[in-house]
Order: structure tokens, then C-alpha cells, then sequence
């Protein structure tokens, strides 16, 4: 079993390369956000609760969060390939209480995977993003804003997963083919070590 975070800025690729993995590898996929929707949308206890977080403007806490993904990560069923955890976490608090869950279950995160790109070529990627998708929030001002608090609150995870003795540092500017043909490599080596 391969449990996953992929780790990287708005705009990193991260979302791309998830899919890529999971048409190689039958991976699962927890998104937080898309998690959030879902929940939202579907009126669960859990989606009623984040759902009056967000209407007062507030952060969901960490707990009722690994509560929903737990939720998820479990609906995989018992035998599953892995799972890759998309947008969480965030924080070290975050990392921290997913590392438990996942304990909980006699599971771990076998790999962190950090797209590294220029933030220069993420200002590009996201504005181009936004004039494709019509996405009102990727905007320089709003973009500028996502950068600073990844930088701020969600870069110090790198230093964390370093030192779990997991983060794989990939390249995530230039040829999509490269980029994921290194993630790849990561992900074999972890078959290897099972």
C-alpha cells in the first residue's frame, strides 16, 4: 500500500500529476476541497458542520477535517492500492494528526512528494489558469496572497517530512513526460521497499 501526499504551491502541478498517478498506479484520491464539496453537497452530518464554519468565514478545524478524511480513506475499503492525500495537509498540526489516523489503521504515508517550482512560473501558470477557467480567484493580488501563505504556513511541512525520513524533492518545472517519469521512479523505488 502507497500512501501519498503530494506537496506543492498553487499552481505546482499538483493536481495533474494525481491523475497521472492514478491512471498508473489505481491509486485513490482524496482532495480536500473536493472532499469538502462532496460532503457539502450531499448534506452529511460532517458537511452541515464544515458547511457552518465556512458561512461564518473560518478555517475547518483540523480534527473535524481528518474526521471527513478519515471518512473517506476508509470508504476505500480494506485492500486498496493507496492513496494519494491532495492538499493535506497543510500544516504541521495537520501532517501530525493524518500520521495518527493512519497508525490508527495500521497504515502510513510512504511518500511525500514536493513539486518545486519557481514562483515566477506559478504567477504564470495560475493567471493563464484563470483566464482559461474563468477561476475569479487567480488574479496576481489573490495568486500573490496564496503564495505568502503557502510560503508562510504550508513550506515549514517540508522540513517535517524531511525529517520522517520521506520527502522526495522533484523538479516540477519543465516537460510534464519528466516530471512525472521522476515521481514515477519515487513511487517505483517504494515497491522496491515493500
Amino acid at each position: 500500500m502507497k500512501n501519498i501526499v503530494i506537496f506543492g504551491a498553487p499552481g505546482s502541478g499538483k493536481g495533474t500529476q494525481s491523475d497521472l498517478l492514478i491512471e498508473k498506479y489505481g491509486l485513490g484520491h482524496i482532495s480536500t476541497g473536493d472532499v469538502l464539496r462532496k460532503e457539502i453537497k450531499e448534506g452529511t452530518e460532517l458537511g452541515k458542520t464544515a458547511q457552518g464554519f465556512i458561512n461564518n468565514g473560518q478555517l475547518i478545524p483540523d480534527a473535524l477535517m481528518i474526521d471527513i478524511l478519515a471518512s473517506v480513506y476508509d470508504s476505500f475499503g480494506e485492500g486498496h492500492n493507496g492513496v494519494i492525500f491532495d492538499g493535506f495537509p497543510r500544516t504541521i498540526p495537520q501532517a501530525e494528526a493524518l500520521k495518527k489516523m493512519l497508525d490508527e489503521r495500521g497504515h502510513k504515508i510512504a511518500a511525500m512528494i514536493e513539486l518545486d517550482v519557481p514562483e515566477e512560473e506559478l504567477m504564470t501558470r495560475l493567471i493563464k489558469r484563470g483566464q482559461e477557467s474563468g477561476r475569479s480567484d487567480d488574479n496576481a493580488e489573490t495568486i500573490q496572497k496564496r503564495l505568502d501563505v503557502y510560503r508562510n504556513q504550508t513550506a515549514p511541512l517540508i522540513e517535517w517530512y524531511e525529517k520522517e525520513g520521506i520527502r522526495n524533492h522533484i523538479n516540477g518545472f519543465g516537460q510534464l513526460d519528466r516530471i512525472f517519469g521522476d515521481i514515477a521512479a519515487v513511487v517505483d523505488g517504494l515497491e522496491a521497499g515493500n
